[in-house]
């Protein structure tokens, strides 16, 4: 644990470095922590923290017992203080991978978008499609059918999994072994599915379920209205 080594580095300062210095010295390591790791080992530093500079810092040395009112405050503010730093920390790294998610489920509907308005037809629309889901479902495989065979369980625009006279539930159970399809559909018509190689019992986020479906129709609107290119231009 970093907390104990830090306070063991600072003993052989203690005699003229203020314990308030020494607190705010291991509110870094606590936040570095944090910051790198969870809400739990954020909340171990901060414990682990308070312990040892009572152990090392505080007089008596090398005992787990304060005898001014001073020290007494100074290690309750260096418990409290680090769990707030720690909740700080989490939530922070928690937008920020919010942001990156988002951002991400964007660009994959932005080139989507932008190859269904380009002259490169259905057939690149519906590969890029089907690598796009393959990576937001965290799918072993996705392919195109134009003519469904069988009726597999249906990822639905909301992000639920209809299946039989219900929805499956993923959220327990994950995603079901016997796979999955996405309807591309276009202006109420259905114009194949995508079927989904599942990892039994992983399940995605919804948001990447939800932009799967968008995904879809996209490939859906691309065979739908496949764009022609204009007379004399090299096929």
């Amino acid at each position: 644990m970093v907390p104990p080594g830090i306070a063991a580095v600072l003993v052989p300062f203690r005699q003229n470095l203020p314990n308030a210095v020494a607190a705010l010295i291991l509110v870094v390591v606590i936040v570095a922590v944090a910051a790198n790791g969870n809400r739990v080992a954020g909340i171990v530093a901060a414990a682990s923290s308070a312990v040892w500079f009572d152990f090392f810092l505080t007089r008596p040395y090398e005992r787990l017992t304060i005898t001014t009112r001073a020290d007494v405050e100074t290690t309750v503010l260096l418990l409290l203080v680090g769990a707030a730093v720690t909740e700080l920390a989490v939530r922070g790294r928690r937008q920020r991978i919010l942001a990156l998610t988002e951002g991400a489920y964007l660009a994959a509907i932005r080139s989507t978008t932008d190859l269904v308005s380009s002259d490169a037809g259905p057939s690149a629309v519906i590969e890029e499609v089907t690598a796009q889901l393959t990576i937001l479902l965290g799918l072993r495989g996705c392919r195109f059918q134009q003519a469904p065979s069988d009726d597999l369980p249906r990822l639905t625009a909301d992000g639920r999994l209809a299946f039989d006279d219900g929805f499956w539930d993923m959220d327990q159970f994950g995603m079901p072994d016997v796979g999955a399809e996405i309807l591309a559909t276009c202006n109420g018509g259905v114009y194949g599915r995508f079927v989904l190689d599942t990892v039994p019992g992983s399940v995605a986020p919804l948001a990447a379920r939800q932009v799967a479906v968008i995904l879809a129709n996209q490939a859906a609107l691309a065979v739908a209205n496949p764009i022609r290119k204009a007379p004399g231009k090299a096929s």
